[in-house]
């Protein structure tokens, strides 16, 4: 039988359980770390075993009750074993942050269709694999819940040099506006995380599942003023703050940075104005 904080949706945290896809590092670690310190159970999913076992080390350190399962998320029988290996050690999953992803940048004219295939197989298709895997379960046990789809500022905003990454990421915004419809009158909420800059490994880890020296080495001189990702680079523990924020109020958009404000309002703007022009 559940605990009280376990059926309470005011406790999202506390004796519930959390899968985290790309948790051994950058943001998915933040989160772990974040919810583990509110009192959560851990599943943690990755792709690179090294990370995940020093990721796993460091959480039951600190005292958290957690899982690491090397998983790919590309491959839905992947994720599938993920959620059966989470559920038969936790019984319950409360908490699916779809996290994991990479990085492309460069040009959209004569793009390499590698690059293509493996942004969205991560990207997008991880998201929709944990959704197939977990969802059915979590709406089956009846105890609410919370799911989080990571995709970024540039799934808001089409951007110069990031076309590829723009198109997984904006497939993930609108995927998640969908899902939150859906899973809105059956108790289980949902946020879309857009972040702009975060310090994680994300560059770095892009480039070795994408096997080249760099994931923006395509993109010129100066890729990161081109990509249009400006403001301060914060912390992921900042990201994962503003990710609990969200979901003890059921907030769907999370953003990072105070310069998404002014972006997202030149972006209506210009929305509004083609309005006004067929009018």
């Amino acid at each position: 039988m559940a605990s009280a904080a376990e059926t309470d949706p005011r406790e999202p945290f506390r004796e519930r359980t959390a899968v985290i896809t790309g948790g051994a590092s950058g943001i998915g670690l933040a989160m772990a770390r974040a919810f583990a310190a509110r009192g959560a159970r851990i599943v943690l999913a990755d792709v690179d075993a090294e990370a995940l076992a020093r990721a796993e080390r460091e959480l039951a350190a600190q005292g958290a009750d957690v899982l690491a399962i090397l998983t790919d998320v590309t491959r839905r029988e992947s994720v599938a074993a993920l959620a059966e290996r989470a559920f038969e050690r936790f019984g319950a999953i409360h908490l699916l942050c779809n996290n994991a992803g990479i990085a492309v940048a460069g040009p959209l004219v004569g793009a390499d269709p590698g690059d293509w295939q493996q942004a969205m197989a991560i990207n997008f298709w991880g998201v929709v694999h944990g959704i197939d895997a977990f969802l059915p379960r979590m709406l089956a046990q009846g105890q609410g819940g919370h799911v989080v789809n990571t995709s970024s500022m540039a799934g808001l905003v089409g951007m110069d040099s990031l076309g590829i990454y723009c198109a997984t990421k904006f497939a993930v915004v609108g995927l998640s506006e969908s899902l939150q419809r859906e899973l809105a009158p059956r108790g289980i909420g949902v946020s879309v995380l857009c972040p702009m800059r975060v310090a994680t490994g994300i560059a770095e880890n892009s480039a070795r599942l994408l096997g080249r020296a760099s994931a923006v080495a395509d993109a010129g001189s100066g890729a990161a003023e081109k990509m249009e990702l400006r403001g301060g680079v914060i912390a992921a523990a900042e990201v994962a703050k503003r990710v609990v924020r969200a979901i003890e109020t059921r907030r769907f958009y999370v953003f990072t940075h105070p310069e998404q404000g002014d972006i997202l309002r030149r972006r209506a703007r210009r929305w509004e104005a083609a309005c006004e022009a067929e009018r």
